[in-house]
């Protein structure tokens, strides 16, 4: 079996003598024109057959079938396979791509959200003078660069702040951050700069200023991961590849060589997820892009090769957007435990993470506790005693598995390869396996690279340097204007349209249902406080979303923003996929429930939900139970101990405050431990004690009550007959 540890070493002029010679600034506008040059001169010899329309998932899945043999069969839909599909169908060559589950469902869509060279790394190659480390940060700030380029309505540069709390450390980082400027030389993104005392509280008035002697602010992009994923596939699909998401592999088929006798890998045995039908993809060449089950995969076609995957886990929170600026993140370089967190603003919410630690396989990783309050104390030590940091806040939580891999050539076995190998087994599997999301391109053209000499494919030279991703072209940052003055939309809305779906949003803005209302005129929102409306789930579909998931994890990014949230606005999300795609009644209750399942376990809706299922002790001080249980009397006013949505429904009718029956059963049941559809005095109780702790926060019932209570006791006692019953 042949192994290779690949890392490209590109020749970049950057700072140093020829900057100086030639002017820094001329330097960077000839590389970019030159750049700018190639690019158009490569896309001109590209032809896109779905320019104008992306294919239907069953014209996609009828093209694997039929198709008599393809060049490329790429096994797995994340950031690395999609790519290499993409690499591989823009060298002319004849490309499919099969994904078990749906693009992005893995770990390319839990990711950090950052697109990035690596600090860490960079310290660790100049510490222990590893060239290898070095070069793989070099190769990393030159693919974020060209990623920020071909996908700008999907990423921007996005300021960190690195906070110093020791004078020494002051120069120390500084000259670290330095370095990284000078290793990414004309792809520099901004210059670093240091920030005194005064200024660092100004950019980040959140942070803990006790101690604090300054800080140092750099640069590294930002993106939105699962969107990014999907535009990488899409784009694939629009220069003809045949890709089909919820299409897995049974079994590799295998020919023998007539010339020396061996079994030769040549396509895949694929069954269709959706309808359970089977079919054979023919293919001369085979690629292992599954991240980590890449060793299952291996295994299909060798059952004594020995894993090369070490799975590790990272947690990653969502906390409110309060905690941290709408446009600086925060680094934290040395925990209490040696990890690196970042804290960073993604979709005007704060995300913290990630930890890290060994973990077994699985489709469906879920957040722990334990890893949930290891970040949240991470991020008190950072921020202002001002700021309580509060187990409620946290709106969602998720798990990636990171595929870390070992180098089979090295002495020791166990040691973890820091970059990501190509490997071509006896029998012509391509595996490619670890890296980073911020390579992935890099990595597919490498792994391309290897298949075509390996399996003595006709090909082109690669074209994906430069090469714009769906929703790029057409893309300008004053795109919403548009959006806004020709169909209606709310500025938010229209934001938010342009900065997802690029030069595409006219399509989704086109498709917006009129609200009956004098603003907007269209765009009616799934969920009142983001800005998702109702035409992203019929254009999620043309996007090959098969599932209510997909709609509220990878097309939205709802379920990994806010799980209640996403919650609230999965009825609708079904009730539109269900009428659209024809689904019976059971199918639909079906979607329903699994979307709810994945919020539970995989978003951190179970940890949310469970701060009040595992609160057994009640913590609340005499005064503060004699006032609670004061404000529960009010809605039980005939004191049978508890209360139900019909007593809060005629104190709400009283103060004239109206609610949807369903939207206060909803309500009501956040908080019903025991599920018997009332609310006892104890557990009025422990909703209170959770809230003083910080274990809960933002409780609909606990807000109600509350403002209930002031209201009345301003108006004094007056009966529901006086009041008309709020009619």
């Amino acid at each position: 079996m042949a192994f290779r540890k690949t890392l490209k070493r590109t020749a970049i002029i950057g700072g140093g003598a020829a900057a100086t010679f030639f002017g820094l600034s001329q330097l960077i506008e000839y590389r970019k024109m030159k750049t700018r040059m190639s690019h158009v001169a490569a896309e001109a010899e590209l032809k896109a057959p779905f320019a104008h329309e992306l294919p239907s998932r069953q014209a996609q899945l009828a093209a694997l079938q039929t198709t008599e043999e393809f060049d490329v069969l790429v096994i797995g839909g994340g950031a690395t396979g999609a790519g290499c599909a993409l690499d591989a169908v823009t060298r002319n060559l004849k490309t499919a791509l099969v994904e078990r589950n749906d693009f992005s469902a893995g770990t390319s869509s839990r990711s950090t959200k950052l697109i990035h060279g690596g600090v860490r790394y960079l310290q660790k190659a100049i510490m222990q003078l590893d060239y290898e480390q070095y070069m793989m940060v070099k190769e990393a700030l030159h693919e974020r660069a060209n990623l920020l380029e071909i996908a700008p309505h999907l990423s921007a540069p996005l300021p960190i702040m690195l906070p110093v709390y020791k004078w020494w450390q002051l120069p120390y980082y500084w000259a670290g951050i330095k370095m990284y400027d000078l290793v990414a030389g004309i792809h520099c993104l901004k210059s670093s700069y240091v920030l005194t005392k005064t200024k660092a509280l100004e950019h980040f008035p959140m942070l803990k200023k006790d101690k604090l002697v300054g800080a140092i602010v750099y640069y590294d992009g930002q993106h939105n991961d699962a969107r990014m994923n999907l535009a990488i596939a899409l784009s694939a699909v629009r220069y003809g590849g045949a890709i089909a998401n919820y299409t897995e592999v049974v079994h590799l088929l295998k020919t023998k060589d007539e010339e020396t006798g061996k079994e030769r890998v040549s396509g895949a045995r694929c069954r269709d997820v959706i309808t359970g039908n089977e079919f054979d993809v023919r293919a001369k060449c085979v690629i292992n892009a599954t991240g980590p089950f890449t060793d299952s995969v291996r295994k299909m076609d060798n059952q004594e090769t020995m894993n090369i995957c070490q799975p590790s886990a990272g947690v990653h929170i969502v906390i409110p957007g309060y905690y941290s600026p709408d446009n600086m993140g925060l680094l934290d370089p040395a925990t209490s435990d040696g990890r690196v967190i970042f804290f960073l603003p993604w979709e005007k919410v704060t995300i913290a993470g990630t930890t890290d630690s060994p973990t077994s396989v699985t489709a469906h990783p879920i957040p722990g506790e334990d890893d949930i309050n290891f970040i949240l104390n991470e991020v008190r030590n950072y921020l202002s005693p001002d700021v309580e940091v509060r187990r409620g806040d946290v709106l969602a939580a998720w798990s990636g598995i990171r595929p870390l891999v070992t180098d089979p050539n090295s002495k020791d076995t166990q040691s973890i390869c820091r970059n990501h190998i190509v490997s071509i087994s006896d029998s012509g599997l391509v595996t490619i396996a670890g890296g980073k999301w911020t390579t992935y391109r890099s990595m597919a053209e490498e792994t391309l690279d290897a298949a075509i000499k390996s399996h003595g494919l006709s090909a082109e030279p690669c074209k994906t340097v430069g090469l714009m991703l769906e929703g790029a072209k057409g893309w300008t940052p004053t795109l919403y204007i548009r959006l806004v003055q020709d169909y209606g939309l709310e500025q938010e809305v229209a934001q938010h349209l342009a900065a997802t779906y690029g030069g595409k949003a006219f399509d989704v803005a086109k498709m917006a249902q009129v609200t009956g209302q004098r603003w907007p005129i269209v765009g009616k929102r799934l969920v009142s406080e983001f800005p998702y409306i109702e035409s992203e789930v019929l254009y999620a579909i043309k996007e090959y979303a098969c599932t209510a998931i997909d709609v509220i994890a990878r097309r939205t990014r709802l379920g990994f923003l806010n799980v209640q949230a996403a919650d609230e606005a999965l009825p609708r999300i079904v009730q539109i996929m269900a009428k659209e795609l024809s689904w019976s009644q059971e199918r639909t209750t079906a979607e329903l429930e699994a979307a709810k399942k994945f919020l539970y376990q995989e978003m951190g809706y179970r940890s949310r939900s469970e701060q009040l299922t595992r609160t057994s002790e009640i913590n609340l001080d005499y005064q503060e139970v004699v006032r609670y249980k004061k404000r529960f009397h009010k809605f039980d006013k005939e004191s049978r101990g508890f209360i139900t949505t019909v007593d809060v429904q005629q104190v709400l009718e009283s103060i004239n405050v109206h609610i949807d029956e369903n939207a206060l059963h909803e309500i009501l049941n956040e908080v019903d431990v025991n599920k018997n559809g009332q609310i006892e005095i104890d557990e009025f109780l422990q909703l209170m004690s959770a809230v003083k702790k910080g274990q809960v926060s933002d409780s609909r019932l606990a807000i109600l009550m509350k403002t209930a209570e002031e209201t009345l006791d301003k108006r004094g006692p007056v009966s529901v007959d006086r009041s008309g019953g709020g009619v």
